[in-house]
């Protein structure tokens, strides 16, 4: 079983995009390529600023929904707590 990844992206203009992989390397890449999802396409360049593993497809999509719909402020706490 591999292991899953949810991330947090900071874009150019500043905002920050929620997603989930089995590589956060290779989907940084993507994204920053143009490859990756639609709303970072303009966006670029992207960095990562937050990942937190997680043991299944389902817990990575559950997590990824958590962190969409949380505000930007618990969003920037978030990232905080994981660089503190």
């Amino acid at each position: 079983m591999g292991r899953f990844y949810v991330y947090l992206l900071e874009c150019s203009d500043g905002s920050l995009y929620a997603g989930w992989t089995t590589d956060p390397e290779r989907r940084l890449e993507e994204h920053n390529s143009g490859s990756g999802a639609k709303y970072t396409r303009g966006r670029r360049p992207a960095r990562m600023v937050y990942v937190q593993g997680v043991p299944s497809r389902s817990a990575a999509l559950r997590r990824e929904l958590e962190i969409k719909s949380m505000d930007r402020r618990t969003k920037l706490a978030l990232i905080r707590s994981r660089t503190a």
